[in-house]
């Protein structure tokens, strides 16, 4: 609140305070007063009108039930003071609302008078846009969260410790939680485990799939699967296991700084999307889809661009978290000339996007997915908007034979009677994904004939039935590679030499 207090101080007469956690702004506001000597506190809602804050009894100042008589008071008000107006924005676009609100701006020049406007949304009309201050009033931190995990430890529990690590786990997963959302979702552990440990993470993150829910533009996901269940990528999954504890306090306190994000290029059904999904459950974090096809609105202008900064927000709310974006190259494919064809919508959301990943704090690391690199804007590639870019080849034969195992023991227990290096010979330039169609395809087939279990003879047949996409779209995926052979980093650890064999 330090910043409330300078614009108090230098005596702003409107301050708009964005926060849903009204007491808790209260509280601060209400200490800031008590710094300056004769300086009272009112409150005014819908419901009770202006009441002076502090003192439970205090009666209802006269005829102060409407917005109109509010200010008005407000205005008469001859000592030094602080006037919360909750949730005022219904009103603000009311023309004597407004009229007063100016006569205020008027009136409390060179006098210890502000009004604060307390609402969770945003709405300043034009006429008072030059007069009101936005202030945006953050979640609480970890310190302020430790507060509240140690007040009800110490009802709940007594004075039972828990483990540093516990502790942290605890705090971080309850990061971008409101004070009272914090509380709640503590003690609804305590009622469904009767204990706060590292396996309670998992219900105090259920009240951040609710934020995302609410928010509709993001997307949690929940991922059961390991990234033992990607084949293959052997480069990529070390660089992913090496930055494991990356968002710890201990990575702080070691002078690492918090990984930005990774941009996953390579070709269709090769395990782009899979790993960016397991690497949520390899580090412990929430992972956040972003749906840029649910952020773009025609129906208002600007519409979009405060959808985008709306699901930035959430996710920078909840962090640490992974945020992923999928197919990024069609979602910004237009932005360069989009002027014609959508007034320039995408070119703004795309800037937009860039400036928030170069200029984020927030331990939010972007996880993007791309199958078309020339579809991408130049300035998307630029060194510094991602840790690391990578490129995701076709499987070479080991690799192939790793995601025959992977598939075929999902599905049988006996999957050692499949002579899998056969199969993994039989389909050269076949992607991970066309690989799990055919064993599917095969299924299917066994299935139809009586439910007879399937067999090698039907894995080969369905390969041999396949035209894979290495060759239905050669050219495109010899342009891909030609890209990567010297602008990105091989997934997989044989990559390197793989390509000194092709070019």
């Amino acid at each position: 609140m330090r910043e409330v207090e300078v614009l108090i101080q230098a005596q702003y007469p409107i301050i708009y305070l964005v926060t849903f956690e009204e007491e808790r702004a209260e509280e601060a506001i209400a200490r800031i007063a008590q710094a300056k000597p004769h300086h009272h506190v009112f409150v005014w809602t819908v419901t009770h009108g202006m009441v002076e804050y502090g003192r439970p009894n205090a009666p209802t100042q006269h005829n102060t039930i409407s917005p109109q008589a509010a200010i008005e008071w407000a205005n008469r008000y001859k000592e030094h003071a602080i006037f919360i107006f909750k949730d005022l924005h219904p009103f603000i676009e009311n023309a004597e609302v407004n009229r007063w609100l100016r006569d205020a701006v008027a009136g409390f020049k060179g006098i210890q008078k502000t009004v604060i406007l307390m609402s969770p949304m945003q709405n300043i009309p034009v006429e008072l846009e030059k007069d009101v201050v936005v202030v945006e009033y953050p979640l609480p931190d970890m310190q302020e969260l430790d507060e509240v995990l140690n007040q009800h430890l110490k009802i709940n529990f007594g004075k039972k410790r828990v483990t540093p690590e516990t502790r942290e786990k605890l705090l971080k997963a309850a990061l971008g939680l409101t004070r009272d959302e914090a509380d709640k979702v503590y003690r609804k552990a305590d009622v469904v485990a009767g204990k706060l440990t590292e396996a309670e993470v998992d219900i105090i993150l259920s009240e951040k799939k609710q934020i995302i829910k609410r928010n509709g533009i993001l997307e949690f996901l929940e991922i059961d699967e390991t990234i033992d269940a990607v084949g293959g990528l052997s480069e990529l999954k070390r660089w992913l296991t090496q930055r494991a504890n990356a968002f710890t306090e201990r990575a702080r306190q070691y002078g690492l700084p918090q990984p930005k994000g990774m941009l996953i290029l390579g070709v269709p059904g090769c395990g782009k999307s899979l790993i960016a999904k397991t690497t949520a459950k390899l580090w412990g974090l929430p992972l956040l889809r972003l749906d840029m096809g649910r952020v773009y609105d025609g129906s208002m202008v600007g519409r979009s661009e405060a959808n985008l900064r709306n699901a930035l927000r959430v996710a920078e709310s909840i962090s640490p978290a992974i945020l992923f974006i999928d197919e990024v190259d069609k979602a910004f494919a237009g932005a360069a000339g989009s002027a014609d064809s959508d007034g320039g919508t995408s070119s703004r959301i795309f800037g937009s996007f860039l400036t928030w990943m170069q200029e984020k704090n927030s331990p939010v690391f972007v996880m993007a997915t791309a199958n078309r690199v020339e579809r991408l804007p130049s300035e998307f590639l630029r060194k510094g908007r991602f840790d690391e870019i990578f490129f995701v080849d076709l499987p070479t034969l080991d690799e192939r034979m790793e995601v025959f195992r992977i598939h075929l023991s999902k599905r049988r227990k006996d999957f050692a009677r499949f002579n899998i290096e056969e199969l993994a010979k039989s389909c050269d330039g076949f992607s991970g994904a066309e690989i799990e169609q055919a064993i599917v395809a095969a299924m299917y087939e066994a299935f139809a004939q009586k439910e007879r279990e399937f067999t090698q003879f039907d894995i080969l047949s369905a390969l041999r039935s396949t035209m894979p996409l290495s060759r239905t779209m050669m050219e495109q995926v010899t342009l891909l590679r030609d890209w990567a052979r010297n602008r990105a980093r091989p997934a997989a650890a044989n990559f390197a030499e793989y390509l000194r064999a092709e070019f």
